[in-house]
């Protein structure tokens, strides 16, 4: 029997895990030297401040597809530094939910542009074309997966 073998640098899976692995890696410089975030601290920050509203750990877990360990250490971290709050949870009393604080929020709107301008720089080997179509390429593969691909389709669904 003939074993055909596995191009690992041809195998889609292994290039967007790895591809994925190096743009968080490069974007963390942004969060980690100059304000002491970590990549599951970040994933926490840009969710919360993405809902623009208090959220779940347990939403955080499922849009960031982080194990809800790691994001609950994450909370915990950024809790003692005053970067976020608990506030109750109008939908579930035994479940509090997440909101920044006005440090967090200033973290937050400060970050924000820095990412954006590493974004382009990363995206920045790719024609205006390019650039459309690979995020066409994305969203048709995170659309075949199932994923939820914008908030508003998250709250429709309630997936998250």
């Amino acid at each position: 029997m003939a074993k055909t073998p596995l191009d690992l640098f041809r195998f889609m899976p292994f290039r967007l895990n790895r591809l994925a692995a190096e743009v968080s890696n490069a974007l963390s410089i942004e969060y980690r030297e100059r304000y002491g975030l970590d990549i599951p601290e970040w994933r926490v920050l840009a969710t919360i401040g993405f809902c623009e509203g208090p959220c779940t750990a347990r939403y955080i877990s499922h849009c960031t597809r982080t194990h809800k360990s790691t994001i609950s250490r994450a909370v915990t971290t950024l809790l003692r530094r005053r970067i976020i709050e608990r506030v109750a949870n109008v939908n579930d009393r035994r479940e509090f939910a997440l909101q920044l604080t006005p440090k967090g929020r200033a973290l937050y709107k400060e970050l924000i542009p820095r990412l954006l301008r590493k974004e382009q720089q990363i995206l920045s080997c790719l024609s205006a074309q390019d650039r459309k179509k690979f995020a066409a390429a994305l969203g048709k593969i995170e659309g075949y997966l199932g994923l939820v691909q914008t908030i508003e389709e998250a709250g429709k669904t309630g997936t998250y």
